[in-house]
């Protein structure tokens, strides 16, 4: 499954050739992470395609916390140029964390939520 990750990410992130040394590593500690919080009796396998989808954006926001992973869009048109910012990288990590969260949250064990017993 780790090389379907790896592949989907590269194709959702627009992964550039020297950041795919990078990009392998952050989707192995991604599958460990959203393995790890799968909720009781599930594995990877029960997930499906939400599990790929899941780690590669996982992974993704890593990479793009610190600037790489989308190969900057630039193009000219006769007089008018065109450049895609850069500058956004943890909004764009936070996004794409969302992502993966949203896309597993189905499978995941609860987090940041309890009851707690009331007296009375």
């Amino acid at each position: 499954m780790s090389e379907e990750i790896v592949a989907m990410a590269q194709t959702l992130g627009r992964v550039a050739d020297e950041d795919m040394e990078a990009l392998t590593a952050l989707c192995g500690a991604a599958e460990r992470e959203l393995s790890g919080r799968l909720r009781e009796g599930l594995t990877p396998e029960d997930c499906g395609q939400a599990y790929v989808l899941g780690c590669a954006w996982l992974a993704l926001a890593a990479l793009a916390g610190r600037g790489a992973g989308t190969a900057p869009v630039r193009f000219t048109a006769g007089q008018v140029s065109v450049q895609e910012e850069s500058g956004q990288y943890a909004q764009r990590a936070q996004t794409l964390r969302l992502q993966a969260e949203t896309v597993m949250a189905a499978y995941l064990r609860d987090r940041d939520f309890f009851f707690r017993g009331v007296e009375g």
